[in-house]
């Protein structure tokens, strides 16, 4: 029995976004020299044309929406990067803060998400009301979530979908400390993410925790905020990391997210590895990075699983941000994305071929030789400090 997946990356859908549904949050915004979430609508405007007031819930999915009813996923599994409140107070001495009014919990449903992972730098932009009234607004729209709770036991926990035959889908949770999360957001006794700190105690630690939540059969996702917003060459702490969760049995896939713009992905032991799946859904139109990679070229990640939880296919679908909606990706920049990608990805040994719905198909070698061992993880340095990433808003260059 084969066990298809559905993932994404970074989904926002406050700000600019939240403004052009039908009950939008107040407008104010607390950045540096922005401070009216309506400006990112206009800028979106004055690049690709008018977009409608009081979208309806699927307006933002656009053509994506075909898609996901052609490949039929068993779940889907996002990072959700914005509150989801009406109240709350800004986090103090945070540039860039995202929320989506609890009216609009709707778009979610439209894309039939199952899961969203909430162990990121903007679950809490709103402080701990706003962060009460996002798990209080998944819960009712029977979205899971994992990475993120009421205190550190709960943003441990893996959320758990059903698969056929008995079976589970675990998706577990992680923030790094160089995603930009603030220290003080992670999870104890009060409510927070589940960070991971960069050192190999720590992730046996995680393992082991992972491991003693599996059953025989069971699939798990482990899901990762980690890194800067624009990323080179991947990470070899991130390669060190992935691989050691495969190697000791803790994942089947890492879904790895954060950077901006889409990343490699690696078969490792026969497990899938996206080292970062870059933005779905964000306001940043109009908005130009430095970087090669853009933030308006988009991916989604269709996944195909084994039993036993090797790969046997992944498709990724593209598309273009357009006008706040996603929509089929042609012409030049598909050829630009893909070039993108690929040229990444030959230190990993994988590519993007064409497939016959012209979606990309990931090639592979037959025998992945690298151990976990290849990529021994370091204990971090005394009293080393939590780095944290750059952050997007009209008047920056780099994404949150």
């Amino acid at each position: 029995m084969q066990t298809k997946l559905l993932l994404a990356g970074d989904v926002m859908t406050g700000r600019g976004i939240d403004q052009v549904m039908p009950h939008p949050c107040d407008p104010q915004l607390d950045e540096p020299s922005v401070h009216d979430a309506r400006d990112y609508v206009r800028r979106a405007e004055r690049t690709n044309g008018p977009i409608p007031s009081a979208v309806t819930p699927d307006y933002v999915w656009g053509d994506a929406l075909a898609e996901i009813d052609r490949f039929a996923p068993h779940g889907t599994v996002v990072n959700l990067e914005t509150a989801i409140t009406a109240g709350g107070r800004p986090w103090p001495h945070k540039e860039i803060h995202y929320r989506m009014h609890p009216d609009h919990i709707a778009c979610l449903a439209a894309a039939r998400i199952d899961v969203c992972a909430l162990a990121n730098n903007h679950v809490l932009d709103y402080g701990e009301d706003g962060f009460s009234d996002t798990l209080s607004s998944l819960r009712h729209a029977g979205v899971a979530t994992a990475g993120a709770g009421r205190n550190h036991i709960e943003a441990a926990a893996p959320a758990i979908l059903p698969l056929a035959g008995g079976c589970r889908l675990l998706v577990f949770a992680f923030a790094t400390y160089d995603c930009g999360a603030p220290p003080a957001w992670e999870a104890n006794h009060s409510p927070g993410i589940n960070m991971l700190p960069p050192d190999d105690v720590a992730l046996a630690r995680a393992v082991e925790h992972i491991r003693a939540h599996r059953r025989p059969g069971d699939l798990t996702v482990v899901s990762i905020h980690w890194g800067p917003n624009w990323v080179g060459p991947v990470p070899a702490s991130h390669r060190r990391i992935a691989h050691y969760l495969i190697g000791a049995g803790a994942a089947d896939v890492v879904h790895g997210h954060s950077s901006h713009h889409p990343l490699p992905a690696e078969v490792h032991q026969g497990k899938l590895i996206l080292y970062g799946c870059g933005d779905l859904i964000n306001d940043y139109e109009g908005i130009l990075h430095a970087s090669p990679g853009r933030s308006d070229l988009v991916c989604l990640y269709a996944v195909t699983l084994e039993k036993d939880g090797r790969l046997r296919d992944l498709e990724v679908l593209p598309f273009r941000l357009e006008r706040f909606r996603l929509r089929r990706l042609a012409g030049k920049d598909r050829a630009r994305l893909a070039d993108f990608i690929n040229q990444r990805s030959q230190p990993l040994g994988t590519r993007l071929t064409k497939g016959p719905q012209r979606h990309w198909h990931l090639t592979w070698p037959e025998a992945a030789k690298t151990t976990a061992a290849d990529f021994p993880l370091r204990p971090a340095a005394a009293g080393q400090h939590p780095q944290t990433a750059p952050v997007l808003s009209l008047d920056s260059a780099s994404p949150s």
